[in-house]
Formats: C-alpha cells, structure tokens, sequence
C-alpha cells in the first residue's frame, strides 16, 4: 500500500470514528423519521441520522436530501463538521415546531404512504412550520372523492365522501348528485387504518363503524398518497375533538392512543359452532381490540358473527389445543377460548399462527377491562 493510501485509509477511519460518537449524542441513536434504533444513514443535506427502510425516501427524493452510509461510504471532514453541527435533534427543533397532536406519527412498523408521506410533510411540504398548510385535515370538515368497493360485486367506484366534525359524522354518498347519504358513519365510534396489502391499493385504508353495536366495514382508496393520509388525519382530528368534549379532563397523552387503532391480529383460522356439533369451517378473522370477528371473505362489509374477548379477572382464558372429543377440524393446531358463558373452538393451519394467535389473546385477555366495556359486554350476553 503506497503512503497516500495509507492516509486515505487512516482519514477515513477517523471520519468514521467521528461518525460513531455523533451517534452516541443525544437523538441520534434512533432514526429522525421512523425511531428505529441504531440508524446507519445520515443525510448531507438535512443533517440527520436515518435507518435504512426511511433512507429509501431521502434517496428517491435527491432535491430535498442527499445520503450517505455511516459506514460503508467514504467522508470528507466538512461533512461530519455538518452532521456535528446538526442531528436529530435540531432538525426536530426545526421542522417539527407545530405538529398537532391528532397527527399521525408513523414508525418503522408503518405502511409505506404513511411513512413516505410524514417524510413529505416533514422536508418537502414544511407542514409542520406554517399552520396553515395543515388545513385539509384539521379544519373539521374535509369533502372529496374516494375509491370505494362495493359490498355486492367487490368493484371499486368512486363516491362523494364528507367528514363534518360539527355533525359528528362521515358519510358517503352513491351518486355524486344525492341528497340523502348512502350511510352516515359516527365519529362516536369511527375508526381508520391502512391494509395496503389487504385492499390491493399501497393507499388503501379500512374504515370501520359500529351500527347498532356490530362493526361496518368499508374499504377505500385514492391514488394520491397525500390524499388518502389527509383523510386519515382527518378523521383522526375529529375524533379527537370528540374525545376532548367527552372526557374533559383527560390529557393530550390520554386522548391521542384512542384516535385510530390497528387490528390486534388478522388471519383464517377454522371455527365450529356454538354446539360444536357442526364442522369447522375456514374463515377469515380480525381481532379489533376486544372484538373478535370472523368473515367469509377477508373483505366483507359485515362480520358473520363476533365474539367479545374480557379479562383473566372476569374469567376468560385463552388454552392451548382442543377438547379430546372434538371432531371436524382439518387444521391441527387448535384454541379454546373460555368464556364465562361457553367455549370458543378454534383451529390454525400452523403451529407458528397458532402460537400468534395465542399470544393476542392472551394481551388482550391480561389487560384489565375499562367501565365502558363491561357495556359491551352485556350487549354481547344479550344478543339473540
């Protein structure tokens, strides 16, 4: 190796040494757009420190960023003096001044568009710097046109959609002239999340309502990213405004988990039942917080039936396996879930769905019950 080289090498190795404690300070141990740990990209231009799956979106945007790999690229000293200079935290500082906080911060579990979007919203658009750039989703009134899917033949048309926080509702319409809204859907008990892969669109979003206590399904779309995260911020600025009238005592950091939720857990598992005298037939099950739900078809508007999950203290429990005397179930790796009132039976294709399963239930079945949900619950006892 000639002597150049050998400086060459010996700067390099300094630079990334440098690198590596600006790693250590404060901020710049978890990605600046996602929070996942231990980042290996940093960003030139916005001086920030990123994980690999958000690197994609500095990379595919080389106006607003320009990266590099911490530990793979070569560094010129006045590009660490830069990332010195600034880090996650001051860029937090600066494009995070006036995030509402209704708004949506995705992490590196997330879907793309949301992921994507935040990025855009973050470096590109300056959203959270100048107010009034947030207005399509925090006026309370949001109006626009939605791929919707139909109920009956499964086809995606469009349809006139209108979120009025002042009504407490969102309601779609099936003729862009009509008067009268096909379904008028209550902020009350509205709740939004993406199911990219399940919708067939990358901005697809599941939209869920309850009427008269049994859950709605509607499925959405736009092609615009933007679009559909503005809708989804939306709906989650007007339930937090319902929820600020309803509980007026409760803190911002109470409120904001209650906004949206993701399903527990989705997947076909095999049902009897109630007599379980009948076969076990395969359908497709969405655990909703406490509701659990199964349907024909992954994309049904409504639930063949649910079952409500409580707590250990009010005597549910999730075991392993099947009654001895079952008969009829194809799959082998069975659930019982015990009720006050009876046995739930269950049957996965694999053991590693199994155990997925078994462990949802069981967080859901370990968390205390709310006052509100001892409701729900009666309404499930009662039900004919």
């Amino acid at each position: 190796m000639s002597g150049a080289e050998q400086q060459k090498q010996e700067k390099q190795q300094k630079m990334r040494a440098l690198l590596q404690e600006l790693l250590q300070r404060a901020g710049n141990g978890t990605c600046a757009d996602c929070g996942a740990a231990d980042p290996e990209w940093a960003s030139l231009t916005l001086g920030v420190f990123v994980c690999q799956a958000c690197s994609t979106f500095h990379k595919a945007n080389p106006n607003i960023s320009r990266v590099k790999s911490v530990y793979l690229d070569p560094w010129q000293a006045s590009e660490v003096e830069f990332m010195a200079s600034a880090g996650n935290d001051a860029a937090k500082a600066k494009y995070e001044q006036k995030i509402p906080a209704f708004y949506y911060r995705p992490t590196h579990t997330d879907c793309q568009v949301l992921r994507e979007q935040w990025f855009r919203a973050r470096y590109e658009r300056d959203e959270f710097v100048y107010i009034e750039k947030q207005e399509p989703y925090s006026t309370g009134y949001r109006e626009g046109f939605l791929w919707k899917r139909g109920r009956d033949n499964g086809q995606f048309l469009s349809r006139k959609f209108i979120l009025s926080e002042r009504e407490g509702s969102l309601k779609y319409f099936n003729k862009h002239d009509a008067r009268e809204p096909k379904a008028v859907m209550r902020i009350e008990t509205l709740n939004a999340t993406f199911r990219p892969a399940k919708i067939g669109s990358p901005n697809g979003l599941q939209v869920t309502y309850l009427r008269d206590n049994s859950t709605r399904n509607i499925f959405v779309y736009h092609e615009d990213g933007k679009e559909m995260v503005d809708w989804f911020n939306a709906i989650r600025a007007a339930r937090f405004h319902y929820l600020q009238v309803a509980f007026p005592g409760a803190s911002d950091a109470d409120l904001v988990p209650k906004l949206t939720r993701n399903f527990v857990k989705e997947g076909y598992m095999e049902k009897t039942g109630p007599k379980q005298t009948e076969g076990f037939k395969k359908r497709w099950f969405t655990m909703d917080d406490r509701r659990l739900m199964y349907f024909k078809d992954p994309l049904d508007a409504y639930a063949r039936g649910e079952v409500f999950i409580g707590s250990k203290e009010n005597n549910y429990t999730v075991l392993s396996g099947l009654p001895p005397s079952t008969q009829g179930n194809r799959w082998p790796f069975g659930i019982t879930i015990v009720t006050p009132d009876r046995k739930f039976l269950f049957a996965c294709e694999t053991e590693a769905e199994q155990k997925d399963w078994i462990a949802a239930f069981q967080r859901v079945i370990n968390r205390p019950m709310l006052p509100q949900e001892y409701a729900v619950e009666a309404h499930f006892k009662h039900k004919p």
